[in-house]
């Protein structure tokens, strides 16, 4: 049977997570990362691929993270290696569920995933689904931000979907005003967008969901969830409207990767036949559990799918 390939597109970070002892468990995430894991438990094997595409080091902890992603699944043969620099670090702090992070990334290999062109393009045009986030922008020069936006061009028009989540995130960028510009124009090459309201109401104004779903329908996306901290969503799908207001409640023990992993469930649901509004029920059954969990990633094995 063959194969459709699901790429995501970003950076994959060393995670530093305190323990409630004092201590710290080692670990690899990253919100592009975070969502290919879940949408790998979710998608069955035998019909989809799950790939990564970033940049590492050739440093120790470049290869355990290879190690770890192939262990669980996750195809590494579009990653490429830099002699001179090192995956990023970060650590989390929780208080209350909430989650707070301090980061090494100024040397990240990553900021430099989209220099191979070549490599960048080979991995797009093997994609059937193609993810990326504000994050993946962000962390990118110019020159660099535009070669992924070129390539991703292509691929969308060689019929690969085109996913990307805003995932705003102001310390990474030079201005708001950069953030919004480049933005927008990762939007206007999606397909589908998953922004996220508390994010988006801050950046760009809007006043309510169906504002900030109409922003980026009117920029070329085709579906647009707007996700809204476990609150009521709003699904614009082409010319309907749907409010997602049934939204099971549950106190978080760490809220680290919560939307990424109802990023990745709702994708699998997707690419599975679901429709969108049973994707996204998809989505909020995976990010439940994974609220429940402390740290980013939960173990393939102890997830119900």
């Amino acid at each position: 049977m063959t194969q459709k390939t699901f790429v995501s597109i970003g950076e994959c970070m060393i995670e530093m997570a305190a323990l409630e002892d004092g201590g710290f468990r080692l670990g690899f995430a990253g919100d592009t990362l975070n969502t290919a894991w879940y949408a790998r438990a979710c998608l069955p094997r035998d019909t989809w691929n799950v790939a990564y595409f970033t940049r590492l080091g050739e440093d120790i902890y470049s290869g355990k993270m290879l190690k770890f992603l192939r262990e669980n699944g996750i195809d590494t043969r579009f990653i490429t290696r830099d002699p001179d620099r090192r995956p990023g670090l970060y650590i989390i702090e929780i208080s209350n569920g909430e989650r707070s992070f301090t980061y090494w990334r100024d040397q990240s290999a990553a900021k430099r995933l989209a220099d191979d062109r070549a490599g960048l393009s080979a991995a797009l045009s093997a994609a059937a689904v193609v993810y990326f986030s504000g994050i993946t922008m962000a962390i990118l020069s110019a020159e660099a931000r535009a070669t992924l936006l070129n390539e991703l061009a292509g691929a969308r028009a060689a019929g690969s979907t085109i996913v990307f989540d805003p995932n705003l995130r102001p310390r990474l960028w030079a201005s708001a005003d950069e953030m919004r510009r480049v933005t927008m124009q990762a939007a206007a090459a999606a397909d589908i967008l998953l922004p996220s309201f508390d994010d988006e109401s801050a950046t760009f104004g809007d006043q309510d969901l169906s504002a900030c779903a109409e922003r980026y329908i009117a920029a070329g996306a085709k579906t647009v969830l707007v996700k809204n901290g476990g609150g009521p969503m709003l699904l614009a799908d082409g010319a309907n409207r749907h409010a997602i207001d049934a939204i099971e409640q549950v106190q978080p023990v760490d809220t680290t990767g919560a939307g990424d992993s109802f990023n990745g469930g709702f994708l699998a649901a997707l690419c599975s036949g679901a429709t969108p509004v049973e994707a996204v029920a998809a989505g909020h059954a995976i990010s439940l559990q994974v609220i429940m969990h402390r740290g980013a990633l939960v173990p393939l094995s102890e997830l119900r799918t």
